[in-house]
């Protein structure tokens, strides 16, 4: 039953991240755009992908809370390599609902940010992602 939870943890997983790659670059394209129709595609875009993509990341924590139950208690404190796993993992609910914030922006065309701003933000979980990879994999400490 374990390998079922993790597999579902990390397919859930691998599509919020699909999602949270992209909506970003979506944000360049709009923050480049001066056309009134692209704008107004890219908003009716950025709200579905955020609102689709949100689901995963319900279900990327609720598998994760339920494999972390599963392994017990005295586990979960002797791993340390899964507590910095939670901190990043934490700052990347953060940026989710950061995401929210900038939907609301762009929705209300009231970006103050050039495009080159939604690029460096589009890199950010790509770091965290290959931090929490070799945490859950090389476990390190």
């Amino acid at each position: 039953m374990i390998l079922w939870i993790k597999a579902l943890h990390i397919i859930f997983m691998v599509a919020w991240f699909a999602g949270i790659f992209y909506f970003p670059r979506l944000l360049v394209y709009h923050a480049q755009s001066n056309e009134s129709s692209v704008m107004a595609q890219l908003k009716i875009m950025e709200r579905r992908l955020l609102f689709f993509i949100t689901p995963f990341a319900i279900l990327t924590a609720v598998f994760g809370v339920w494999l972390a139950y599963l392994y017990g208690w005295q586990w979960f404190v002797s791993s340390a390599w899964f507590h910095t796993k939670l901190l990043l993992v934490l700052i990347l609910y953060i940026y989710h609902i950061y995401c929210f914030k900038l939907l609301k922006i762009f929705k209300n065309d009231k970006n103050k940010r050039s495009a080159r701003f939604y690029r460096v933000l589009n890199e950010m979980p790509v770091f965290i992602l290959f931090a929490v990879v070799i945490l859950a994999v090389v476990k390190p400490y």
